[in-house]
Order: structure tokens, then C-alpha cells, then sequence
């Protein structure tokens, strides 16, 4: 079974949350409301330093895709 990259996700017990997973390596939570990521994988410092360079871009893909669909459901 193939996997969407992006899914949105909540949970009632955090009112105040809305999160962007990420299911492809390196998977990660997104709060869009904080912007705080959780990190789902462990990097060595070899990984740490392509992270660094990759990061940027994942989390304005995980951003836009969070805007398309909420623009998708107004």
C-alpha cells in the first residue's frame, strides 16, 4: 500500500493543534500552529549536516500542502 507523502492530523486532547505528518524519510510531526517539528527518525552527524540543507525545503512542502488543503475545503 502506497502512502501519501503528507497527512493532516489532530488529536481532541490538544485543542490548540494542528499537525502536517511527514511519511517519507526523514518522517517527521510539523505543528503549523507553532511551527515546532518533531523528528521521527535518529540522525547521525553525517545525516544532521544533509538535514540541515533539506529541512528547509520539506517544511515549505509540508507548509503549502497544509494551505491547499484548507484552501480545498472552504
Amino acid at each position: 500500500m502506497e502512502l501519501p507523502k503528507f497527512l493532516i492530523a489532530d488529536a481532541s486532547e490538544l485543542e490548540d493543534a494542528l499537525f502536517v505528518v511527514h511519511t517519507e524519510y526523514p518522517r517527521f510531526i510539523l505543528n503549523v500552529y507553532t511551527d515546532e517539528v518533531h523528528w521521527l527518525e535518529e540522525f547521525d552527524q553525517e545525516d544532521e549536516a544533509a538535514l540541515k540543507s533539506e529541512s528547509h525545503a520539506l517544511l515549505e512542502a509540508a507548509f503549502a500542502f497544509y494551505d491547499k488543503e484548507m484552501e480545498n475545503l472552504e
